[in-house]
Formats: C-alpha cells, sequence, structure tokens
C-alpha cells in the first residue's frame, strides 16, 4: 500500500460520492463531518484530484462483550465483562474506482491505524465492523474477520492484524 488515508476536511468533495448504497453515500455526503466534530467517528479518505474522494471510513472506540469471543483467544485475556475494540464503521470505495483494490487498500490503511493506535494511546484487542450486507460479508471473510455469535458483527484480532500488515 503506497499511501494514508487523510482526514475528512470541508475541502473534500463530498457531493459526488456515490458507492452504489444510499446509506454510505448518505453518510458521507451530510453525517460524517458532524460525526467528528461531535467525537463519534473519524472519518479517513482516499482523495483524488480536486479533493474528490475515492474511497474512505470511519474509525471509534467500542467494546464487545468477552462472552461473545471464541473460547481460543477469550482465554488468554483478563477477566473482564467486556474488552476494548476499535470500531471500523464504515468503508466504501466510489463506484468510479471500484475493482482497483482500493477497498482492501483503506481497509489495510484503517488496521494499521488502528494497531499502532492500540500500541501508543487508546488499548484496543481487536477491529469490529458491522457488515451492512452479505457482499461486505465476504469482503471482511477474505481477511480473516470472525462471525460473531451474535451474527451481526464480525472481528479481527490485533494479533492477527500485526500479522497482515507486517
Amino acid at each position: 500500500m503506497s499511501f494514508a488515508a487523510k482526514l475528512l476536511t470541508s475541502t473534500h468533495d463530498k457531493a459526488e460520492f456515490s458507492c452504489g448504497k444510499d446509506m454510505l453515500d448518505n453518510y458521507i455526503q451530510h453525517q460524517a463531518r458532524q460525526d467528528m466534530k461531535k467525537k463519534v467517528a473519524v472519518c479517513f479518505v482516499l482523495e483524488g484530484d480536486n479533493k474528490k474522494i475515492k474511497g474512505y471510513y470511519t474509525l471509534s472506540n467500542g467494546s464487545i462483550p468477552k462472552s461473545l469471543l471464541p473460547e481460543i483467544i477469550s482465554k488468554s485475556l483478563p477477566k473482564y465483562e467486556d474488552l476494548p475494540v476499535t470500531m471500523l464503521g464504515r468503508l466504501a470505495v466510489d463506484i468510479r474506482f471500484q475493482g482497483m483494490g482500493i477497498g482492501s487498500d483503506l481497509l489495510f490503511d484503517a488496521l494499521k491505524r488502528s494497531y499502532e493506535t492500540s500500541l501508543k494511546s487508546v488499548a484496543s484487542m481487536a477491529v469490529v465492523v458491522d457488515p451492512i450486507d452479505q457482499e461486505a460479508t465476504d469482503f471482511y471473510t477474505k481477511y480473516g474477520f470472525i462471525m460473531l455469535p451474535d451474527r451481526k458483527r464480525m472481528f479481527l484480532p490485533m494479533s492477527t492484524i500485526v500479522q497482515l500488515i507486517h
């Protein structure tokens, strides 16, 4: 990967972004900057020419019940009820740039950023995603994300992330 996504700013051209999923298009166009101002999520973008957005993802803090994790992972963790995670809330690529590997690049940027933050600033034992459909579930499965038993979320332990990014 030869880029690092940048923070979304008011100078980015959000109006033309279209990934083919209304929920993700509306988010970047109307909600992302508000979420950043309210400290709910941070949005990172891959920008193209003239500040157009090729793709984006969001990160925030969260937690998951230890009881949802597979025993092989949970047995080596402290006996806390809830464990800190990084939430990868949204990830989308504009239709004009799909099929070029940008989704994978954005995912790896998010994983690397999450891992580095977990080492230096805010502890996190995994990255958690909430796939919006089967296509998203299949995408995350390719990279080793594991379905949690609540059947809504998937997670990738930091121990796996470090292997992926190095």
